[in-house]
């Protein structure tokens, strides 16, 4: 699993982060070919406090709307679900990184 942007942060600073209020984030995307809709994660996004999350966010978003609504009944759906959650800041997964040991909060 490939976790974007702590590259030359330590386990300190990373927990130091974690305290004042960063996540781990996922950016959801959708794909669908007409009878079949996919709803998928990309990769783990750090977040620092007080840093926008649109520059991460974009990509999947952009996807999600292009390729999305094109599958029934599930597209639109999904299509408008991950829009909402990455406009929203993505999926927070901190807790779950913390508990499968890839990062240590301290």
């Amino acid at each position: 699993m490939k976790i974007h942007n702590i590259d030359g942060l330590s386990q300190e600073e990373i927990s130091k982060e974690l305290d004042k209020g960063a996540k781990f984030v996922v950016f959801q995307y959708c794909i669908s070919l007409l009878i079949v809709s996919f709803k998928r994660g990309g990769d783990v996004h750090f977040i620092r406090n007080g840093e926008s999350s649109i520059k991460y966010s974009w990509g999947p978003t952009l996807v999600s709307l292009i390729f999305g609504w094109w599958g029934f009944p599930w597209g639109p759906i999904y299509t408008i679900q991950t829009t909402f959650i990455n406009l929203s800041g993505g999926k927070d997964i901190t807790t779950d990184i913390l508990n499968t040991g890839l990062v240590h909060n301290q």
